[in-house]
């Protein structure tokens, strides 16, 4: 298995909207499950603790890497993060790796 994890900071003009803004990515995101080929599972967690320095993380897990390359270019991926991911998020920060 490979996970797949993204953690984003919102643009500042997002701040206001935050709620909402966290909801669209979310359910974005998580309505992929079912819908691309070698995601196993997929979470978006928008309610960080204090301690945290980010606003939203994607937890992903992918049966292969060729499953992860797959998600990256997939429509239905591709239509998410330019709608409801990128045109919100002023930094993003990605770890993949192999689960053991």
């Amino acid at each position: 298995m490979v996970k797949h994890i993204i953690l984003w900071n919102l643009k500042d003009e997002c701040k206001q909207d935050a709620a909402g803004v966290k909801a669209g990515i979310k359910e974005g995101l998580e309505g992929l499950k079912g819908k691309i080929p070698g995601l196993v599972d997929i979470k978006v967690n928008t309610e960080p603790l204090e301690s945290s320095n980010c606003d939203v993380m994607l937890d992903s897990t992918f049966e292969d890497e060729a499953s992860l390359k797959g998600y990256s270019t997939h429509p239905l991926h591709v239509e998410v993060a330019n709608t409801k991911v990128r045109p919100f998020t002023a930094s993003r920060v990605c770890m993949d790796y192999e689960e053991v």
